[in-house]
């Protein structure tokens, strides 16, 4: 099989990949339907790969799109998962789901969810998110690949951020990633009442 694997190079997975036997080719950069890395692909997975994938690109290999999403969905689908689970204190865990054409949205073939300490910041939470979703990734891979892995529709309602809406939080992260979680917990829920008590006088 060949895998063209999309999103941040790390090495580790191509690795596991490969030892599967399978043939892997990687990218981070965007592209379509019409693109040469696409040629022989039977495969695509996604890992904190930045673009949206086009509609003609997930129609053309259903059900064998498959992203890593380091939130509990449908909670914080969209960008910043970890930083929103704390701000807005939602189920916090990893999805490991069939891309569709939503943002997200497509059905789950595994997830977890994933406890967290209060001396924890943001920096040792996506650590310990990317450990758990890499390990369940590895223990579902061969159903997955042979297609034989069960999925289960996503639930209603949850939770969904652009990537513009952590400007309105940015000055919550006193020490950036490694901001504690502690001083976050609850804090967006905080920061919209403030701000209409300042709005209505």
């Amino acid at each position: 099989m060949k895998i063209l694997y999309i999103g941040p190079q790390r090495t580790h997975m191509v690795e596991f990949l490969r030892s599967q036997g399978d043939e892997v080719v990687h990218t981070e950069k965007r592209f379509d339907l019409q693109s040469e890395i696409l040629q022989g692909v039977n495969f695509i997975l996604s890992y904190g790969y930045r673009y949206i994938l086009s509609e003609n690109v997930i129609e053309a290999f259903p059900r064998q799109v498959v992203n890593m999403h380091i939130s509990y969905l449908p909670w914080n689908r969209g960008k910043d998962p970890n930083l929103w689970s704390f701000l807005e204190d939602t189920p916090k865990g990893v999805t490991i789901h069939f891309i569709d054409p939503g943002i997200d949205t497509g059905d789950i073939l595994a997830q977890e969810q994933v406890e967290f300490y209060p001396d924890d910041t943001l920096r040792t939470t996506y650590a310990r998110l990317s450990e758990r979703i890499e390990a369940l990734f590895r223990r579902i891979w061969s159903d997955v690949r042979a297609g034989q892995q069960s999925t289960i529709p996503q639930p209603s309602g949850g939770s969904f951020h652009f990537a513009r809406d952590k400007a309105a939080v940015e000055h919550l992260l006193y020490s950036g990633w490694d901001t504690p979680i502690k001083d976050l917990i609850g804090r967006w829920k905080h920061h919209r009442l403030d701000s209409e008590r300042i709005k209505g006088g």
